[in-house]
């Protein structure tokens, strides 16, 4: 496959012209990327008005991955989540109230920020029953089918999270029937699994019948940082395509980044070589790694197939892994994440082998999400004057600023909720010691 944008570049870098444009570095300095860093001058196309190489890349990018059409994001799956909720809201049927986003309570604060930019509320999927972690919240087709029955008007999307960062995974051609039954679309946040299109079985969202679904090429594809995918179903109303450039254009910069524009540009040769053999091999290993782990007494759990996910002490495991050179994903109280891909090789997992040889005496302890009750809409709660608080002394006020804990940025609280002691200990529990709540004067 071609790779039109990195050929343009490259031709450029290699001119001799006089960089009389922007960027101020001109193509040189300490980094030794610059002179392959340009704006979009004569020939170089223009992301959000795509109709040369960047047009051709992107054509490229959805024949790889099956789509109606594959838009690229320089600033993430942030950048998509908002741009996807846009155009599902743009779409709405008409109704008498507020619009209503129908949302798994494990979303990405990016959700919540969507929500207080273009002012929609949104009613929480929770989990059917105790779930292992924050980053969990399995939602199955008879729950979501309840749930929209239960509304007194259709959303205009529905919204969930899969894989999720422990590496659950929903069944998405279920919630799909249901979402389509009830004349819905499915939005799908498959940040964690764009490279579930390069797996031998149908395992991608767009496979499995979502409308709308992001990914973030860089977290298991050979993409640089802030590189990440729109995707539009074929079976999608044509509108969304349509609009798609004009959503991403209005949560994204004007200065995108030829640096990762390029990467996803690269990627797409590289995908349609002999990376999904490689991806295959790595499964293999990885596979063999779980087995290894489970045979010494880990719990490992059942996950999308590259991540190993181990219920356990994770800050204690996180400390072995680092003795032997390995930093992992993430770690918590109940979990230690790795994420492998064809790029590491056998030394990487021989040194979590070697460093995993006996389990911690700790289970995680379930947990359940708080319900709190709503005082604000998202909107009125992120936009409002704010002070930061320590947890304890927040009981009884309103949620500004979503609080997270890090990595997966999942919000305990969601802005506009009261901070009850159900939340409190849940902040606690989580390593939060102070949040932002709207000011009482």
């Amino acid at each position: 496959m071609n790779t039109p944008i990195r050929d343009f570049v490259a031709r450029y870098a290699g001119s001799g012209i006089s960089r009389l444009h922007m960027p101020g570095h001109k193509g040189k300095g300490p980094l030794g990327c610059e002179s392959m860093d340009i704006t979009e001058i004569a020939g170089a196309d223009a992301l959000y008005e795509a109709s040369g190489v960047i047009a051709e890349s992107e054509e490229n990018a959805a024949s790889l991955f099956g789509t109606g059409r594959t838009l690229y994001a320089t600033e993430g799956s942030s950048q998509c989540v908002r741009a996807m909720l846009y155009l599902a809201l743009t779409l709405r049927r008409p109704g008498r109230g507020r619009p209503v986003a129908l949302a798994a309570c494990n979303a990405h604060k990016a959700f919540l920020f969507a929500a207080a930019l273009c002012d929609f509320d949104v009613e929480w999927l929770y989990p059917e029953a105790d779930a292992a972690s924050l980053c969990a919240c399995p939602v199955t087709a008879a729950g979501l089918a309840a749930a929209l029955d239960a509304l007194a008007e259709p959303p205009f999307c529905v919204y969930v999270t899969s894989p999720d960062y422990l590496g659950g995974v929903l069944d998405i051609a279920a919630l799909a029937a249901v979402c389509h039954g009830h004349g819905v679309p499915l939005l799908v946040d498959n940040a964690h699994g764009a490279y579930l299109r390069f797996l031998p079985e149908a395992a991608h969202p767009m496979e499995l019948g979502a409308d709308l679904c992001c990914d973030s090429a860089h977290k298991t594809l050979p993409v640089l940082t802030g590189g990440a995918y729109l995707h539009i179903s074929k079976a999608a109303d044509p509108r969304f395509a349509d609009a798609a450039k004009r959503a991403l254009a209005l949560f994204g910069s004007t200065s995108p980044s030829y640096l990762i524009l390029q990467s996803l540009d690269c990627a797409n040769a590289i995908l349609s070589a002999d990376w999904p053999e490689r991806l295959a091999a790595c499964r293999a290993r990885l596979d063999r790694l779980k087995a290894t782990l489970r045979d010494r007494g880990f719990d490992v759990l059942d996950t999308e197939p590259m991540k190993l996910t181990l219920a356990t002490d994770g800050p204690w495991v996180a400390a072995l892994l680092r003795e032997q050179g390995v930093e992992c994903e993430y770690a918590d109280e109940g979990h230690v994440v790795l994420m492998a891909a064809p790029d590491n090789d056998e030394a990487d997992f021989r040194r979590v082998e070697q460093a995993l040889v006996a389990p911690p005496p700790h289970a995680p302890r379930p947990y359940r999400p708080p319900r709190p009750p709503r005082r604000m809409t998202i909107r009125q709660a992120l936009f409002a004057p704010d002070e930061v608080l320590p947890v304890d002394a927040a009981m009884g006020r309103v949620c500004a600023a979503p609080t997270v804990s890090c990595p997966p940025a999942i919000p305990i609280a969601v802005s506009g909720e009261e901070i009850t002691e159900e939340v409190a200990a849940a902040f606690r529990r989580f390593g939060v010691g102070e949040i932002s709540v709207t000011r009482a004067d």
